[in-house]
């Protein structure tokens, strides 16, 4: 668990519900390398849910283990302001996916992007964090996970939970995919 007090500071007490942590960290050996070893290089993930390593023949890449207070020193989630406007709200009418349909039915409008954008960062870092997220597709762009979020509806009664798309980068930092992938099932 973590306290992150008004002057920075962050204190930390680790409990047993505190997820073990490793860093995906490759090798120069050799005079080829594999694009995806190189975008996961720096990388940290739970101890139980990481890229498959090794992840090839001849894999020269270690899992280290990472202190729990570093990870959490060090990890920054970034959601770009255009994955909201005008991608996820279409306020340009570029896009053809509808889902500016969608949240306006959940009661969130384009005027809503600078919570709904706050909200989603802040579930996502303390998600991640617990180690609550999944793996999806890893290729030569990185590792992306699914962080499963919750928002209240506006309009009508109740909650609303999608997957939220991120990609791991080197030293804790996640950078959005999408803010909205699908629909939790």
């Amino acid at each position: 668990m973590y306290y992150k007090r008004s002057t920075g500071v962050i204190l930390v007490w680790k409990s047993t519900d505190v997820p073990s942590w490793v860093k995906w960290v490759h090798h120069s050996e050799g005079k080829t390398h594999c694009p995806e070893c190189l975008k996961l290089d720096g990388c940290f993930f739970t101890e139980d849910n990481h890229p498959t390593w090794p992840h090839h023949p001849f894999c020269h890449c270690t899992l280290e283990s990472v202190d729990y207070a570093v990870v959490l020193s060090s990890v920054t989630v970034d959601s770009a302001y255009s994955k909201y406007d005008p991608f996820l709200f279409n306020t340009n009418g570029q896009y053809t996916h509808g889902k500016e349909r969608m949240l306006n039915s959940w009661g969130y409008f384009a005027d809503d992007i600078p919570w709904l954008k706050a909200e989603i960062e802040r579930q996502s870092l303390e998600k991640y964090l617990a180690g609550n997220y999944e793996l999806d597709k890893l290729d030569t762009w990185g590792q992306r996970i699914d962080i499963q979020i919750e928002l209240p509806r506006k309009i009508g009664e109740g909650t609303v939970t999608f997957w939220s798309g991120w990609l791991v980068c080197p030293n804790g930092h996640l950078q959005m995919a999408t803010p909205y992938g699908d629909d939790c099932v």
